[in-house]
């Protein structure tokens, strides 16, 4: 018996894991940062303590699939939708006081044309070496020759 509470105890924390990796993927990890950890804590320790207990009514009766498995995992079920609605209300409500800034560098853009004067100005982006992938247009300009490239090195 003691063997078989080892395993429970084993199966909890490998559940454990399991259902915090998978709430991380699906919900996301950024609104899962952003709830208490009081909620955090509940949902995600009782959906593997209902995983356990559906194991363990599916070892204790004659056959697996019976009325207690079916309510521990209508349990789970319930469990992992309430993780997903925590996940969507801290989509919803709750505030990444993080970076504010856009990834891009539109705003920059615009404060560089306003700069300038701002009259047929455009920029846009360019694959290539770091440091080269933003151009910028001016009418009347002549573009820069490129830049030679180091001869290869031989040896």
């Amino acid at each position: 018996m003691h063997t078989l509470r080892l395993a429970y105890a084993t199966q909890f924390l490998i559940a454990v894991v399991a259902v915090y990796e998978l709430w991380s993927q699906v919900g996301g990890q950024s609104h899962l940062d952003l709830m208490p950890w009081y909620l955090k804590l509940g949902l995600g320790a009782g959906a593997a303590f209902a995983v356990v207990r559906a194991t363990e009514a599916a070892v204790s009766h004659e056959h697996a699939w019976n009325g207690a498995t079916l309510k521990w995992l209508g349990i789970l079920l319930v469990l992992l939708l309430a993780c997903g609605l925590a996940s969507y209300y801290s989509h919803l409500y709750l505030e990444d006081n993080g970076d504010d800034q856009p990834d891009d560098n539109t705003a920059a853009a615009r404060t560089i044309s306003r700069a300038i004067g701002g009259a047929g100005v455009t920029f846009s982006r360019f694959p290539g070496a770091p440091g080269q992938n933003r151009v910028c247009h001016m009418p009347g300009a002549t573009p820069l020759p490129p830049k030679a490239s180091a001869p290869p090195r031989s040896g």
